[in-house]
């Protein structure tokens, strides 16, 4: 890792001091990044429908927000100034957004949400805001002035189509050229402005909130919950009250419901599940004309595999968990498919562990995973 990439700081010394904390600036964190995604890249990723973008404009004081996919028609019929685009899940289209992420792997993948990529002509922006997760911005291209501050009032404007504060007051501000870099903490106000046309990737990192958690985990307790039994009353005795529930009611219900119990390998299950499970609009694409398995293993052991650039893969010991789905491996194949997850491919190998080449192919079929090489836009029918 660069030292300029956190300001000359360990990755150690920055969680330590700044890591949901307080903000850092690095200058030229990464100046190679210049360049990494242009203008015209964005305009084609706004135009698909497989792909998240927003359009915000402002005119003096009045915003609008409008969701893609745009023609390039629209967007060339903007006006010159005062306007945002947002595309999200870059990294999920463009390999080199991915490979971007390689930089911040100290932070651990199930935190990592996605790079967003904004262009802006001068003054576009999208208003005095905060997050609730923890971001860095990195300048690809341009100038942008930041403001930032640390104010606890984080009263949002009524009835606005952005969350917009309503009383933004900047403590410090900076502008930031082609290869800086932005940390942020979860609630840090701050407002960035386009000083001329710029790029700006965000590079987001989740943090669920405890209520979404709650609810998800119940859903997938619903979803594997094996109650047995009917309530049953032999000895019922005539009412002269038909409306009341009853104290046996109360009691046998009480007594079914405190059977619903979980282990601590239901919340792994649920939460590896839940952290790799795609959002909505992720859709993977089996290859074509498959290969068959024995040609699969030999172009593996002379090129390698990587994940398709949407895949997300977590593990924990030899349970892993891909795209929203589990499996147990042995301890080989464990060991084969932890370096997969931990760097996003495998190496050509002469020989692989059968139980992982089983598993490989699997994934191979269902467009999860890719044979080391040239990246394609997917085809054939999609599948979620």
């Amino acid at each position: 890792m660069s030292r300029t990439l956190l300001a000359g700081l360990s990755p150690r010394a920055f969680l330590q001091r700044h890591w949901q904390k307080r903000p850092l600036l690095a200058r030229q964190a990464l100046p190679a990044a210049a360049g990494l995604v242009t203008r015209g890249d964005l305009f084609r990723l706004a135009a698909r429908d497989d792909v998240e973008s927003r359009l915000v404009t402002r005119f003096r004081r009045r915003w609008r927000v409008a969701n893609g996919p745009f023609t390039q028609r629209e967007l060339a019929r903007l006006p010159d100034r005062d306007w945002t685009l947002l595309v999200q899940g870059v990294n999920h289209v463009l390999p080199q957004a991915r490979e971007l992420l390689h930089n911040f792997s100290f932070i651990p993948y199930a935190r990592l949400d996605d790079v967003m990529v904004s262009y802006a002509p001068p003054g576009g922006g999208i208003g005095p805001h905060f997050d609730s997760y923890d971001v860095f911005l990195l300048q690809l291209g341009g100038t942008r002035r930041w403001r930032v501050s640390t104010q606890d009032d984080l009263t949002l404007v009524k009835d606005a189509p952005l969350k917009l504060l309503s009383r933004f007051r900047a403590e410090r501000e900076w502008c930031l050229d082609p290869g800086d870099m932005l940390y942020l903490p979860p609630r840090c106000a701050h407002d960035g402005i386009a000083i001329d046309h710029c790029l700006t990737a965000s590079i987001g990192f989740r943090a669920p909130g405890a209520q979404e958690l709650g609810e998800r985990f119940l859903e997938y307790l619903a979803d594997h919950l094996a109650l047995d039994g009917i309530y049953r009353d032999p000895q019922l005795k005539a009412t002269s009250h038909p409306a009341r529930i009853s104290d046996e009611w109360l009691l046998k219900s009480g007594r079914a419901l405190d059977r619903i119990t979980w282990s601590g390998r239901s919340v792994r299950q649920f939460l590896g599940c839940y952290l790799t499970e795609p959002k909505p609009h992720v859709f993977f694409a089996p290859p074509a004309r498959a290969l068959d398995g024995r040609t699969f293993a030999r172009r593996v052991a002379a090129r390698g595999v990587e994940l398709d650039l949407k895949t997300l893969m977590l593990y924990r010991g030899r349970e892993f968990f891909m795209n929203g789905s589990a499996c147990t491996a042995g301890p080989a194949a464990a060991a084969i498919l932890r370096r997969l997850a931990d760097r996003w491919r495998i190496e050509p190998a002469s020989a692989l562990d059968a139980e992982a080449a089983r598993w490989l192919y699997r994934w191979y079929r269902a467009g999860y995973i890719r044979i080391a090489g040239k990246i394609t836009e997917p085809d054939g029918p999609r599948r979620k």
